[in-house]
């Protein structure tokens, strides 16, 4: 099974998020070199992100405040387990009133004395290099009243480095670039969505047009100019077709119409001479008539003005057919009877609905033996069918695209490729139904053009 083209959607919206992706990544490195080889700028965020998670357990009662050490603290700040390097913590008022501290006298030094008033952020080295060695504080309102939050991590053994440089990395390139590629591939779409939406139109346009009809083009309307110029190639090739077309049926309808007359003028010179090769020679220029004409109905069906619809009544249609055709079905020994059963109104051009109902019955008569029966029925409704009781349809073509077919007996069937023809041009259905010493009946349902 062919796999189908991938959507110019699919496409763009793929690459853009391959190039977003690696735009990410790359984000991400430079922000990650940035802050890795900076302790300073580094080891800041780390004590500004850890106060602030500490901060969180000060609560006011009744005024004062005060600092709830529950279990989710002492796994981070206490709880070491024979780690290497230690983690204290100290949170006091302003006026150096200590609501918590797990530091002893040997590691006060770390901290600022508590007669300094609490600053906004402090911070100090305590060894260089990494893992960190720092300490530092900062003050956070309640209730009006400020709190100094101090911590001091000697070789960082709860890895507080590596979580503050991720979350920063989360909070400042993860989060919003996400957000900008979903924006960016949400207004990719719908750009592409609305720059496709007249070449849309286009293909609707293309598979509605009438392959006979000389003067349809695609519209160019609001195409994109890259699209419009494709569009515009492909309206100048239709009117190179068009115009390939109309001469070739300008063609044969000349050739046809210039080939009567001396066949006629043959004929008659013929009809003087009293032998049986020239009664065969008239036979053969009979045939000869009825290929040309059946070639200038095919010409006409392809040059069809869609002024020439009208209302029509197939009853009166079908009555002036049988009526026109019974001294030729009579001629050659067959009988036609006329039944109408009532028709509906139908918008069609009448000349070709004659010259269809004309084709089945000449058909009939030239495929069936002597002593056919011949009946052309209109109605009920919108139908027309003509029905014999020969001996049936022994060579039925394919419905292709080819001007005819060879029939078993050698000779081009373009009745039945006319009267598809006209069929096609009123958007009619046909059905058959025969078989071999049964007859054969064709019935043509116009209900589309009603």
């Amino acid at each position: 099974m062919r796999k189908g083209n991938p959507s110019l959607i699919g496409i763009v919206a793929r690459r853009i998020i391959a190039f977003s992706l690696l735009a990410m990544i790359l984000e991400i490195g430079v922000v990650f070199a940035d802050y890795w080889f900076d302790d300073d700028k580094l080891s800041v965020l780390m004590l500004q992100q850890e106060t602030e998670i500490l901060s969180q357990a000060i609560t006011m009662e009744d005024g004062l405040a005060t600092f709830s050490a529950d279990r989710e603290f002492r796994e981070r700040y206490v709880d070491l387990d024979g780690r290497a390097g230690a983690i204290y913590v100290r949170v006091r008022t302003a006026s150096g009133s200590i609501l918590f501290s797990d530091c002893t006298t040997e590691c006060a030094e770390h901290f600022l004395p508590l007669s300094i008033n609490a600053p906004s952020f402090w911070k100090r080295t305590i060894e260089e290099g990494k893992p960190f060695s720092v300490a530092g504080g900062q003050s956070f309102e309640r209730d009006g009243e400020s709190v100094l939050v101090e911590l001091a991590i000697v070789k960082d053994p709860n890895g507080f480095m590596y979580g503050a440089l991720l979350r920063e990395m989360f909070d400042s390139m993860i989060v919003p670039m996400t957000l900008m590629f979903c924006l960016v591939i949400g207004a990719t779409i719908w750009s592409i969505r609305s720059a496709l939406r007249p070449v849309a139109m286009a293909v609707k346009a293309a598979d509605a047009m009438d392959p006979r009809d000389s003067g349809a083009r695609l519209p160019i309307t609001r195409m994109p100019e890259e699209i419009e110029r494709l569009v515009s190639a492909v309206n100048r090739l239709l009117a190179r077709v068009a115009d390939l077309v109309q001469s070739q049926k300008v063609f044969s309808s000349s050739i046809a119409h210039e080939i009567r007359t001396p066949v006629s003028i043959a004929k008659m010179e013929l009809s003087r001479i009293d032998d049986p090769r020239a009664r065969n020679a008239e036979r053969d220029l009979d045939a000869l008539t009825h290929i040309l004409e059946q070639l200038t109905s095919l010409a006409r069906a392809d040059t069809v003005d869609p002024s020439a619809y009208e209302r029509g009544n197939l009853s009166e249609i079908g009555a002036e057919v049988a009526q026109a055709t019974a001294p030729f079905v009579f001629d050659q020994d067959r009988s036609i009877e006329f039944v109408d059963h009532g028709t509906t109104p139908v918008k069609v051009i009448p000349a070709l609905v004659e010259n269809m109902l004309r084709n089945l019955i000449e058909n009939a008569v030239k495929h069936n033996p002597p002593g056919t029966r011949i009946v052309l029925t209109c109605g009920p409704g919108p139908q027309v069918s003509v029905e014999d009781d020969g001996k049936g349809m022994v060579d039925l073509p394919e419905l292709n695209e080819d001007l005819g077919y060879v029939k078993r007996s050698g000779q081009l069937g373009l009745g039945l490729k006319i009267v598809h023809r006209i069929a096609e041009l009123h958007k009619a259905k046909i059905s058959y139904d025969t078989a071999p010493n049964r007859g054969t009946k064709i019935t043509i349902d116009l209900a589309s053009a009603a």
